[in-house]
């Protein structure tokens, strides 16, 4: 297991779950504090619950994990410790929705919300809301972590010097990327079909008011946000920034959690809101969404228009990049030339334009995979990962075929190794320096682990 000290992986959730027998086991440990770390204690609970977990998800560790896991706890703690002091927070949206990922993969893993519910000898909601602080604890650190390094660069020889060292036999291999230009164009919503989704929520709002139908069960029936829908329309806590305004409006000033609310209009569609509870700054809700859809004209009718477009650029009367900002719907490529940023936070080129075919969006995937460098293709409807729809043509700007790095090509990518190991280096020295800085006190048992930082144990005045 890599030991760079990101400390996340501890308390996600990504693989299959532990054998029944060994989270059986894990009940019957005994609780006792074996850590303190700054007033904050680590429970032998907490260690053992970990290790099972990871043994669960087949990860190997790399030492004793006995002592590897009380120690990526502990560094943990620093980071949250630091965090408060600092005011770091996150937001509570992008946690409920790893809170989901979460829930879902493991009702898959086990077959069922009631068998999950058994594992955890929890109710569901008791499970997600203990994912909900860890995997909020782990959003701190990693918000932690980018504060401390904010100001870290790399000169132009520090990338030189990282590049001269790398041994010939261990230079990255760089995989076939590709740069994708884009045009889209958002089909007109007819009025009769917006009209539909008001009535059908002005319905749905009518019999959760009037006591004759639940809103969850409606919510579960009739909303399209996926997400949602199979919690009874549940969302979460939240707080009000991570929420559209015209949306958190409604739901913060919503007091009877009987009723339903007023039709909101948001960029993904129409929604009626049903207030759950509210905690200071925070507030659970549940919602229906309904997205009106787009009929055959208005796909026809958007479709021509970039018929239209693609005929001025092939013509020389445009360049895709001037049509894309003069035209284009979408707001994330217009002012660029219509070039797309590769926004995948799992990629290693996040922030880049260049993308590995599956980085990119599968519409568009399909598409620019049959494309040759500097071809423009037919426009074809892409589905948002919100839902909606839109007509689109992309351009392949540029295919770059694999290779293994040099500086020529691949400064970039080099570049971003380099101030990876850099900002590493930097967590690190601070750990250590927060290590000294702290008090921690830990069990006699754990004082002849091998620790990557040995600080941990220390001298008897």
């Amino acid at each position: 297991m890599n030991k760079k000290i990101v400390a996340l992986t501890l308390t996600i959730f990504t693989g299959s779950l532990w054998p029944t027998s060994e989270l059986k086991a894990q009940k019957n440990v005994a609780d006792e504090v074996v850590w303190m770390v700054g007033g904050e204690p680590i429970l032998l609970s907490d260690i053992e619950f970990q290790k099972l977990r990871l043994r669960g998800e087949g990860v190997r560790f790399d030492g004793n994990p006995d002592c590897f896991i009380p120690e990526q706890i502990a560094v943990q703690k620093l980071f949250l410790n630091q965090a408060k002091i600092d005011s770091i927070e996150v937001g509570e949206q992008q946690v409920n929705r790893y809170v989901d990922m979460w829930v879902e993969n493991a009702i898959a893993q086990v077959g069922s919300k009631e068998k999950l519910e058994e594992y955890f000898n929890k109710k569901l909601s008791q499970i997600k809301e203990d994912e909900r602080i860890q995997i909020r604890n782990n959003e701190i650190v990693r918000a932690m972590q980018q504060n401390i390094t904010r100001n870290v660069q790399v000169s132009p020889s520090e990338i030189r010097q990282f590049f001269s060292i790398i041994p010939a036999d261990s230079l990255p291999f760089i995989p076939k990327m590709v740069e994708v230009e884009k045009i889209s164009i958002k089909p007109k919503i007819n009025l009769a079909e917006i009209d539909r989704i008001k009535a059908r929520l002005r319905e749905y709002a009518e019999q959760i008011n009037n006591g004759t139908q639940e809103f969850t069960t409606l919510a579960r029936l009739y909303s399209e946000d996926n997400r949602t829908a199979i919690q009874g329309g549940e969302y979460g806590f939240v707080g009000k920034a991570s929420l559209e305004p015209e949306f958190a409006n409604v739901v913060f000033n919503l007091s009877d959690p009987k009723r339903a609310s007023q039709i909101i209009k948001t960029e993904e569609g129409y929604h009626i809101v049903q207030l759950v509870e509210k905690r200071g700054d925070m507030v659970n809700f549940r919602h229906i969404l309904m997205r009106p859809i787009p009929n055959s004209y208005a796909l026809t009718e958007a479709t021509l228009r970039l018929d239209s477009i693609c005929n001025y650029i092939n013509e020389g009367k445009l360049t895709f990049a001037q049509a894309a900002e003069a035209y284009s719907d979408d707001k994330d490529t217009h002012n660029n030339g219509g070039l797309m940023t590769n926004r995948n936070q799992e990629s290693e080129f996040e922030g880049s334009a260049s993308f590995r075919y599956e980085d990119l969006p599968q519409d568009i995937a399909k598409v620019a995979y049959e494309l040759k460098q500097g071809e423009i293709s037919k426009p074809f409807v892409q589905r948002l990962p919100n839902g909606q729809q839109e007509v689109v043509v992309i351009r392949l700007k540029a295919v770059h075929e694999e290779h293994l790095a040099n500086m020529n090509t691949d400064f970039r990518t080099i570049k971003a190794m380099a101030l990876a190991q850099k900002r590493e280096r930097v967590i690190d020295e601070w750990i250590r320096r927060k290590q000294q800085e702290t008090p921690i006190v830990i069990h006699s048992h754990y004082a002849d682990c091998t620790f990557r930082y040995p600080g941990w144990v220390r001298e008897k005045e």
